[in-house]
């Protein structure tokens, strides 16, 4: 099969693939996209393409992405997506060869993952209970908060949250992971109050904009925008604004950290890592491992002695 002859068809065929055969989420499609189209634009600007690179081509440009001042994680990531992009391109005939297949990349630095304390945390959940400049706002804003901590959700996963996941004042929803992976996650006391609470607000809203003729939204928290519901990008900087609010340091704070922390509280309250792990929808029980850096030495010498798992890594 011809191989296409512009870039773009290049990168669009890779993505279709990706997401037809690995079921790849949206965001990581977007990312590949982004990686590829800049190593596009900078083979043209050295007189090749994706059907004449070479190995030498690919090590010369992460070469220059290097002196861009790109981390290894960036750098690493980047090489990954041109390596799949020619394993899928010699899969289709387009290429004799992968011209990536046997570069080194510059691994990605391991960083152990930002948590906050237990106090913390108990000021920003107080916090998000009153930011807000109405009622529905600061309910809107409390379950937010209370579920993100109660369950370790993905920022994407809270704002994709579809609505019918809570109806009911359930113990435990359904939540869609990355490649539409499904696990199931316990929701705390505390986060099912906070989530009742702003149900009955939004639901009220929405019987309001019904009888004005606007459809009803899927999300738990709508949102104007073309995916019609609230963006990661403002609930990012919502948060800032709670953690100042509750005055805890904003720059140790994202929906992230907090992601960070509900897995953290939860082991070193004692809970397993592999409890943990589906809790976080890792593929791997290797990355939640991880989280075992940031407690102190005795409990992470306690997990890592009798885990399952973890045989022989006492002394690790």
């Amino acid at each position: 099969m011809a191989a296409p002859r512009h870039a773009d068809s290049w990168i669009s065929s890779f993505l279709a693939a990706q997401a037809a055969d690995l079921g790849a989420a949206r965001n990581t499609q977007l990312a590949y996209g982004r990686d590829l189209k800049d190593f596009a634009t900078w083979l043209e600007r050295n007189a090749s393409s994706f059907a004449t690179a070479t190995r030498e081509d690919v090590e010369a440009y992460l070469v220059f992405c290097d002196a861009q001042g790109l981390s290894k994680a960036t750098r690493a990531r980047r090489l990954s997506a041109v390596r799949q992009l020619y394993r899928f391109a010699h899969e289709e005939g387009w290429r004799d060869d992968n011209p990536a297949l046997r570069i080194k990349g510059p691994g990605a630095s391991q960083r152990l993952p930002g948590t906050l304390s237990l106090p913390e945390v108990e000021r920003l959940l107080d916090a998000a209970r009153r930011k807000g400049r109405s009622e529905p706002e600061r309910l809107r804003n409390c379950a937010l908060v209370e579920l993100l901590y109660a369950t370790g959700m993905r920022v994407s996963e809270l704002v994709g949250l579809p609505v019918a996941a809570v109806r009911g004042d359930p113990k435990m929803i359904l939540v869609t992971g990355k490649g539409d992976k499904e696990r199931m996650v316990p929701l705390s006391a505390t986060a099912r109050a906070a989530v009742q609470d702003w149900l009955a607000e939004r639901d009220a809203q929405e019987d309001v904009a019904r009888k004005h003729g606007k459809p009803a939204s899927k999300y738990l928290f709508p949102g104007p925008g073309a995916d019609g519901h609230l963006t990661r990008q403002h609930f990012y900087l919502l948060v800032k604004d709670i953690a100042v609010q509750g005055g805890v340091d904003p720059a140790s704070v994202t929906p992230h950290t907090l992601r960070h922390a509900f897995a953290t509280h939860l082991l070193a309250g004692g809970a397993d890592l592999m409890v943990i792990q589906a809790l976080l929808g890792h593929a791997d029980v290797a990355t939640t491992e991880i989280y075992t850096h940031v407690l102190d030495d005795d409990l992470r010498r306690l997990v890592l002695t009798h885990h399952p798992l973890a045989a022989g890594k006492a002394g690790a």
